[in-house]
Parts: structure tokens; sequence; C-alpha cells
């Protein structure tokens, strides 16, 4: 087997880490026009270089959604939607058949790599490129979310948000570690695939990069991947999120919830001619808190949680409040699921309306993602422990990941088993200010998806 060039992987993925996050893809915020056009510029590049023909696909305007809500359903982050699409074959219908038919002809064409933009929200672009192989799959897929979080205040001044600084052996800014550095170990990785496919390797499998837009908010970019069909349940799923050395594979449901309660409004004076929906609010909130904390735990992905995080409702401290809303966030693990957590929310709304009596309450769901376990048969989970072990020279550790990721939503929606998370640096360091990478971790890295990529890809 032809090895991976440790020298030339280690400096190219440090280097392109820092390309990236010089480029502002905050979301909200600039998003990702140019660091697309960037990536997508890159590829092309790659596949020049390695005297390989791109089939490009500038596909602007297509398949944009205008509308705020999901991709995949009608809720901003309900899997739900997609999930009925994709059993029935409507979600995946048109135009994922397109899609997989522009996939089937690359893959015909000798020596054609296929290589698309594709705008998942109006002006917001996913990328993809696939290296043919000689079977059709399953295909390993790297797909990395290109969008961070706002830049934010709190910076050193010696190391600005898009300044890209390195110091002491570690990668400063935003996105530094969530996840411009995997994303560039991802790049480097296919790269590196495309180089020896030029030389006259033949590859056994796909090897797949997609770029997706909008992770940070609502995935949006990922849901249109699914509906295109460029995400499939047959697939293997890669993302490099920040994971501490862990391979992670497992995740909570992410549930949100928007609780209102309509009270009566009155002089606080005379409090009993109203009805306080503050103080059903409150008498809500702490039964959903009991409610939440008494749910059984996990064996691997611990306990279901519950955050409160925005509440309005009042006026005046001399009126009583006759509306207040809050916005719930819960985190399940099995075997607590949508309808279980439904059944809080009814039990709070009636135990609000009993004890403040003229109030009204009543709730929406506005984010269902149900939760992934771990399948200990993952024919990908058993190639990247090898990958790791062959790297590292130690057995990597599996665990699960506290976020909800690109692969998650693809798990979650398509009951893919072959989706998780590896990627260089700490979750704990993103989203702060002076977010940083070790340089060890993307040399790590690196090597690892290189590895994975050669082994699975060319049948070793």
């Amino acid at each position: 087997m032809e090895m991976v060039n440790e020298a030339e992987t280690k400096s190219e993925a440090w280097e392109l880490a820092r390309e990236l996050v010089r480029i502002d893809s905050s979301d909200p915020g600039a998003y990702e026009k140019e660091i697309g056009e960037f990536v997508y510029g890159w590829l092309r590049g790659r596949i020049r270089e390695a005297g390989l023909e791109a089939d490009e696909r500038d596909e602007a305007g297509v398949g944009a959604e205008s509308r705020p809500e999901s991709a995949c359903g009608g809720v901003a982050g309900n899997c739900k939607g997609a999930a009925e699409s994709a059993e029935s074959g409507a979600g995946q219908g048109a135009e994922g058949r397109a899609c997989r038919g522009a996939v089937a002809a690359a893959d015909r064409k000798t020596g054609k790599i296929l290589l698309c933009r594709r705008e998942a929200l109006p002006g917001r672009y996913n990328v993809m490129a696939r290296i043919p192989g000689e079977k059709p799959g399953p295909a390993l897929t790297f797909i990395c979310h290109m969008d961070t979080v706002m830049l934010g205040d709190g910076w050193d001044e010696a190391r600005p948000a898009l300044g890209a600084v390195t110091e002491n052996g570690r990668l400063y800014g935003r996105g530094a570690c969530d996840m411009k550095s995997g994303l560039a170990c991802a790049l480097t990785a296919f790269s590196g695939i495309l180089k020896k496919v030029g030389r006259g390797m033949r590859p056994v499998r796909p090897l797949v990069f997609i770029g997706t837009v909008d992770e940070e908010d609502f995935m949006r970019g990922v849901e249109a991947a699914i509906r295109w069909g460029w995400a499939t349940k047959q697939d293997w799923y890669l993302d490099t999120e920040p994971t501490d050395g862990q391979i992670q594979v497992a995740h909570k449901g992410r549930l949100w919830f928007e609780l209102t309660m309509e009270g009566i409004t009155a002089h606080a004076s005379n409090p009993w001619k109203g009805a306080d929906a503050i103080a059903a609010m409150a008498e809500a909130v702490s039964l959903i808190r009991r409610r939440i904390k008494d749910c059984p735990a996990h064996h691997d992905l611990g306990i279901s949680t519950v955050t409160f995080g925005q509440i309005e409702g009042g006026y005046r401290p001399y009126v009583v409040p006759d509306r207040c809303r809050v916005w719930i966030d819960m985190r399940l693990v099995p075997p607590t699921d949508t309808a279980a957590a439904k059944r809080i929310m009814d039990e709070a709304v009636r135990t609000a309306e009993a004890e403040i009596p003229g109030v009204k309450g009543s709730y929406v769901v506005t984010g269902d993602r149900p939760y992934v376990e771990k399948d200990d048969q993952s024919p990908l989970l058993a190639a990247l422990r090898r990958a790791c072990q062959e790297v590292t020279g130690r057995e990597a550790e599996v665990g699960s990941f506290n976020g909800y990721t690109d692969t998650a939503v693809i798990a979650g929606t398509l009951g893919n088993h072959n989706c998780m998370s590896y990627g260089p640096g700490s979750l704990e360091l993103a989203h702060k200010p002076n977010e940083s990478v070790p340089f060890e971790d993307v040399r790590r890295c690196g090597k690892v998806l290189g590895r994975l990529a050669e082994d699975v890809v060319f049948g070793n």
C-alpha cells in the first residue's frame, strides 16, 4: 500500500486551516459565500494538479430555499418531515433522483471527478466533490460545515478572530477548532486520494467531500443535501467536529418548545381581578424541571436535560401580566422521546392552569431531532478504529457527542448507522473568544483521515 506522505499532510492541513480561519464565514454574519467559493476553487485546483478532469456542475439558484423554515419539513430543525419523505421517496424524489443520476453518470465516466456547487439557501452554497469507484458503494464521505458562529467580542488584541495567529503550537481564531481545522484535514485527505488516482491507482469505492452551510443555525445545509440525494442511508459519513481524540458516535435528541401562558391583566393592587401569566409560567417551568430530572439515564448518553433559554412577559411591576412566553431546549436520552416530552408539557400546562385560575397555556414544537445511539457493528466505526490504531499506536476511545452535528442529522433522518465524528480540537473551546486548536491534533487527524480514506477507497 502506498503510504500517506506525513510531512506533506502535516504542513498542508495546518496551512490550509490558517487560510480558512482568515475567511469570515460567521453565521449569522458574513455567511458562507466567500469560503464556499474558496473551497470550490481549491478542489478544482487539486483535481487539475492531479492530472484529472472535473465534471463541474455549478448550479446557482437551483434548490435554494427562501423560506426560513427547514428544508426538510415545516419547522426549522424538524427531521420528521424529512424522514417521512425519505421513507416515501418524496423527499428524495425528482431532485434526489436527478442528483443521484448525475453521480451515477459521473461514476461511469472514467477519470472524471464530479464537482458540484448548489444553492441550499439564497446565496449560500453546499459544495460536493466525488471520486468514483469501481464499485458503486458504500462511499466514504467527509462532511464538514463551512460556517462558524458569530465572531463575537472578548478576543485578545494579539489574537483577533480572523487573525489565524499561531503561538506555542496552537492556531487561534474563530472556527479554529469548530471546524476549519477539521475541514482542512478532510480536504487534504481528499486531495491525497486525488493524487494517487492521478498516478494510476484505481479506487474500489467512491470518496466524497461535502461542505455544508447553516450548520451553526438550523442545519438546513445538510437537510438540503439529504433532499438532493447527496446523503443516503447506505453510504458512510464522517464529520470532523472537535472530539478530543475520541470517535464520537452517539447524540442526545434535541427537542425545542415554545410555551405560552395567556392571562388576564389587572392592577397589581387588585391581583385577584387578573390572572398572572408569569406566575403560571413559573409553575410550569418548575414541573418541567422536576420531570426531566426524574427521567432515566442512558449508559452511553448520560442524562436528559432541559434549559429555559429565553423568556419574555409583562409590562410594568404594577401590572398583572397577561402574557408570558418561554423557549425551551430539551436534550433527551433513551427511553425518553418526543412523545414522553409532550406528556410532560401537557402536565405542565394543566398544573399551571389549575394553580392560577384564568390562565390558558399552550405550546408548539419548534425543533425535533431524534437521539442517535451507537451501533457497535458499524463497519465505518471498525474502519476508523483501525485507522486510529495504525496512526497513533493506541485504540481510540469511543464516546458520544454532546451537541448535534451534520452526521447526526443524516443518522436521525435516514436511519443510517454509519455516521460519526472525529476531528481536531476540543468542543470546550468552541464558540468562545480565543478559540484555538493544537498543531498536534491537526497533524494526528490529518494522518488518520488520510489512512482511513486509503483503506476504504483502495480496499486495503
